[in-house]
């Protein structure tokens, strides 16, 4: 049996990216094994570790108490990283960034567009020096196009690409997701883009600029969907937790909480009523027809929540299973923690402190893809700006030791 490795074992990336979408990025990229290398101001750090919430010794607070509460953020966000301090703004830091630079495989930033042609650490100033380079940029709007030098933060994106038009209920406000899902799935986009430049590179020996645009990532999702159809169908843009292909589908609540049914077919359909006791109605001529359920969908609604309202949640999901009926609960953190299933899959991991190790009241997810024949995950915790400066600049680049320390005082590392 061959020796689990990681798939990007000998792979070096430089981190020059903030906040959500490029660290996420990155942090996909450590857990495939990659040597992720932040590049943080000498001056400043990373803001990650500075921004509330905080965990320290005296647990999660809004306010730095000591040294050792931590940004959250950076706590999970820069696991399984590595961590060196350059002035990019200074002549001899400028010049060992590009020292780094080729002798690197991928570089991620998520500056607003311009701010690298400024350093000159920009695409085409990197490409001449590391032909190999994979370099991925990821803003709100791309690197390109009437609008990109509009700068975004993960609510505006929501708002430009239509999510939040379509998010929420009739007649109520526009709507966010719950979570900032626009930085993270376009450093889901951005880390398959990387992914398949190095495979491009494999046949080619070259990199390539991997540009990445949040809005375009959301509306590629949001657009599966016929909405540019649902005025002329009479249909509300905000569906709530509906989806307007199928009926039901819908939360419904229980006694004890809310679940979720689905139905794709009018075979489900059937099964439903034989669930709730409706036998008659899976068989109707109208309610049996996907189609006329979908149009009178509120009926159909009604129907469930009068039963959902009288069973437990733990009875309605047992009665709906028994007829392989698609249902779940609707599971909260605590939920989530404590699930069996997501504990075996690898899913909820400890959080380590740079100096207090593992917290007890701080968890983080696992990597989310797992393979037959290679390890992924985080194998080191998140290290305070600058932990790899001698590491990096004296054993990788080949620093005089003299050198070293005299770019150290000067601020320049």
């Amino acid at each position: 049996m061959s020796i689990k490795k990681n798939i990007l074992d000998g792979i070096r990336v430089l981190d020059l990216s903030q906040f959500l979408s490029g660290p996420h990025t990155t942090l996909l990229l450590a857990g495939l094994g990659a040597e992720v290398i932040r590049v943080d101001n000498p001056k400043t750090g990373t803001a990650l570790a500075k921004t509330p919430i905080y965990y320290g010794k005296g647990g999660p607070s809004f306010n730095k108490r000591d040294e050792t509460d931590l940004g959250i953020a950076f706590l999970k966000r820069c696991r399984g990283k590595k961590s060196v301090t350059i002035d990019l703004k200074s002549d001899k830091g400028h010049e060992l960034f590009l020292k780094l630079a080729d002798k690197s495989d991928i570089l991620v930033e998520n500056f607003s567009v311009g701010v690298t042609q400024r350093l000159k650490v920009d695409w085409p100033s990197l490409n001449q020096i590391n032909p190999r380079l994979i370099y991925c940029s990821l803003t709100g709007y791309g690197s390109k196009g009437p609008d990109c030098h509009k700068k975004g933060y993960d609510i505006t994106t929501q708002a430009m690409s239509g999510l939040m038009s379509v998010t929420g209920h009739a007649e109520g406000p526009p709507t966010k997701a719950g979570t900032p899902l626009a930085d993270t799935i376009s450093a889901g986009f951005a880390f398959s883009g990387i992914l398949a430049a190095l495979y491009h590179r494999e046949s080619t020996g070259l990199g390539q600029f991997v540009d990445v645009s949040m809005v375009d990532t959301l509306f590629s999702l949001l657009f599966d969907d016929p909405i540019d159809c649902f005025e002329e169908l009479g249909l509300n843009f905000q569906q709530g937790n509906r989806l307007v292909r199928f009926s039901p589908f819908n939360t419904y609540p229980t006694k004890d909480g809310w679940i979720v049914i689905c139905c794709g077919t009018d075979e489900m359909w059937k099964r439903i009523c034989e669930a709730i006791r409706k036998d008659e109605l899976g068989l109707e001529e109208n309610w049996s027809r996907m189609d006329w359920r979908v149009s009178n969908n509120e009926k159909v609604d009604d129907l469930l929540i009068k039963w959902t309202s009288s069973q437990l949640t733990k009875d309605a999901l047992r009665k709906l299973e028994e007829k392989d009926v698609v249902v779940s609960p609707v599971q909260n953190i605590n939920d989530l923690l404590n699930w069996s299933h997501l504990n075996s899959r690898g899913m909820i991991n400890d959080v380590e402190h740079p100096q207090l190790g593992k917290l007890k009241g701080l968890k983080a997810s696992g990597f989310p893809i797992q393979f037959s024949a290679a390890e992924t995950g985080y194998k080191t915790p998140s290290v305070p700006s600058g932990t790899n400066n001698y590491e990096i600049f004296v054993d990788l680049l080949g620093l005089e030791e003299s050198e070293y320390f005299k770019l150290k005082e000067e601020s320049i590392i």
